[in-house]
């Protein structure tokens, strides 16, 4: 028999949750499954991906935070197709997509909470807790992320881990001073990447002090930042300032091509307070990159210290600078963290892994229906 799952999304942007539901949607076998995609708000990058494999997506159109409309277009939406599993991701879709799908007599409801959420309101949490009473099993990508519900009152037997999925990087095409021409790479510089989203949580401002130590200390670096967000032009200003007379900080903003820089990286850096499970920090290992990342849970079930990457306390910026000075004056130590990272994403964080994990837990709550 083949199970009809419907996954519920907000967008298809370019993010970690969107990426992970895309490679599912498109690597589940489909003599075993039917998979179908609804969008609570809007498309995006990946609809393209989902249309060439040729999946079914529906937009369901919400336009305000509250959206009673949205709600029955989404409820009638599920009564016609009749999927044996609903499974949401992230907090819109888990509130709307849950509860329409309750309402529309689906037997087996699957939440998935992404991301240590530390924004969530105390009205957010009841929500949460509210709709898990009904909801079959809660997946989340770290442990991280299930000590952080399970401390806000979300039940730890409904809880199953699936790391993320990173697929197995093509080798460069392109020379070191190809892919880098975009940053004003000189002869001699240290390059190190940081990807994501620019705003707060990621504290991309550690890296730019820590980037002005390194400096101080003798050394030549370029620190390359990848992605938009609100905190851009401060962060600008900011560098501006700590940099007046070299461009050490280059901000490259939203990039399609980050696989064929990463590889040329000589560090990654990641200084988040919070993640779930960093897709970037796992493409950087899988890359051969080494990696210099902030102790919080979700870069520990991807980094062991000293073996696949170096961890710095949250905030620590001289932490971020002693560790790169070590990688800087030891390529052994670069080159161990490198194979040894890259062989961890290959054999327990493989995108066909990951597809296997889903399905055997879709597979498992249809058998126990029966």
């Amino acid at each position: 028999m083949t199970i009809r799952v419907l996954q519920i999304v907000p967008t298809l942007d370019q993010g970690g949750a969107e990426k992970q539901l895309t490679l599912l949607a498109t690597g589940l076998p489909r003599d075993q499954f039917e998979v179908h995609v609804a969008l609570l708000t809007r498309a995006g990058p990946y609809l393209a991906t989902l249309q060439q494999h040729e999946i079914p997506v529906f937009e369901v159109n919400k336009a305000w935070k509250i959206d009673p409309f949205a709600y029955f277009r989404l409820k009638r939406h599920i009564r016609d197709l009749r999927p044996d599993i609903v499974h949401t991701w992230l907090f819109a879709a888990n509130s709307y997509g849950r509860q329409a799908a309750f309402a529309a007599g689906v037997d087996t409801v699957i939440a998935g909470e992404r991301c240590v959420d530390e924004w969530k309101s105390s009205p957010a949490l009841v929500i949460d807790r509210w709709l898990a009473k009904r909801t079959a099993r809660i997946l989340t990508n770290s442990n991280g992320v299930k000590d952080f519900y399970v401390a806000k009152g979300l039940p730890a037997q409904k809880f199953d881990v699936i790391p993320n999925g990173i697929s197995v990087p093509a080798a460069p095409t392109a020379t070191r001073e190809s892919a880098l021409a975009c940053a004003g790479m000189e002869e001699g510089d240290f390059v190190i990447g940081a990807v994501g989203r620019l705003w707060p949580q990621k504290r991309q401002k550690d890296l730019i002090w820590a980037a002005h130590l390194l400096e101080e200390a003798g050394h030549r670096i370029r620190l390359l930042i990848i992605g938009d967000g609100p905190q851009r032009w401060r962060l600008e200003r900011y560098a501006r300032q700590v940099f007046p007379d070299r461009d050490t900080v280059v901000f490259l903003g939203h990039r399609d091509d980050v696989a064929s820089l990463m590889p040329h990286f000589d560090c990654f850096w990641l200084a988040s307070g919070y993640e779930g499970q960093s897709n970037a920090l796992m493409e950087a290992m899988s890359c051969g990159v080494p990696a210099v990342v902030s102790d919080i849970a979700g870069n520990r079930d991807l980094v062991v210290p000293d073996e696949t990457g170096l961890l710095v306390a949250v905030g620590d910026r001289a932490g971020f600078t002693k560790q790169t000075h070590r990688l800087i004056e030891d390529p052994d130590l670069r080159a161990r963290l490198a194979n040894n990272s890259q062989q961890r994403m290959r054999e327990q964080f493989s995108v066909q892994r990951m597809v296997e994990r889903y399905g055997q837990l879709y597979q498992s709550l249809v058998d126990a229906r029966t």
